[in-house]
């Protein structure tokens, strides 16, 4: 059996998805920052987890090679 490219090219491509969400968020710190803390709470929690979903496909893609 020969190893795949996806699962490199996968790897490579969520890192990216990530630094990118990361610089995203970092990037609102400053106005998110100035709210009162009880408001920038659900912020956070929603910017924490909602960059997993979009990663079902893109592992998925990883191990059958189809999106679905």
């Amino acid at each position: 059996m020969t190893p795949s490219w996806r699962k490199p090219v996968g790897m490579l491509g969520i890192l990216a998805y990530v630094t990118i969400w990361v610089v995203a968020i970092a990037s609102f710190s400053g106005a998110i920052g100035s709210l009162p803390a009880l408001v920038q709470l659900p912020i956070y929690l929603v910017a924490g987890i909602v960059w997993i979903c979009p990663l079902r496909p893109a592992l998925q893609w990883m191990e059958t090679g189809r999106w679905r």
